[in-house]
């Protein structure tokens, strides 16, 4: 991967929607050279797929799951968790804590909805609950514009 496919990369993260045109713009190379490269990228693995973030609902919520499992790793939870439709993320860490899973819904009740079918789950010990007040940072994109109003208005 040299500098030109990085650049494609960060590009991509900002908005994977960008025509070919004006990514070859931004790189200097034709359009059919910047196609070739990332159906190279896709290819070799270094994109593994395009896809859209919508925003939450109105006057929704999102909390983070701390989730510590009987036995790592338990594909069949991670499977059965992934599968939510409510779920936006999930990964499996190192440490003390199995999974740290993000869940966004509607309201308060149906993220303890969430959190309750989750933590009944076959294998599940422990369920830790923390809501996110607001989001500071989304990948490739820095701050979101909700988190740098907060900020303003903090600031006045």
């Amino acid at each position: 991967m040299d500098a030109i496919d990085r650049r494609l990369i960060a590009l991509l993260r900002e908005d994977a929607s960008r025509p070919l045109k004006a990514l070859a713009g931004a790189v200097s190379l034709s359009a059919s050279s910047v196609r070739e490269r990332i159906q190279r990228l896709v290819a070799r693995g270094e994109i593994v797929r395009f896809t859209i973030e919508t925003p939450p609902p109105p006057n929704g919520c999102a909390a983070i799951l701390l989730v510590r499992l009987n036995r790592t790793p338990d594909p069949e939870v991670v499977r059965a968790i992934g599968a939510r439709g409510d779920v936006r993320r999930c990964y499996s860490l190192s440490g003390p804590i199995d999974l740290m899973v993000e869940v966004g819904a509607g309201s308060v009740a149906e993220i303890n909805r969430a959190r309750d079918e989750i933590s009944g789950l076959a294998g599940v010990t422990a369920v830790e609950t923390s809501f996110v007040l607001k989001e500071d940072k989304v990948e490739g994109v820095g701050p979101t514009a909700n988190s740098l109003a907060a900020s303003q208005a903090a600031t006045g």
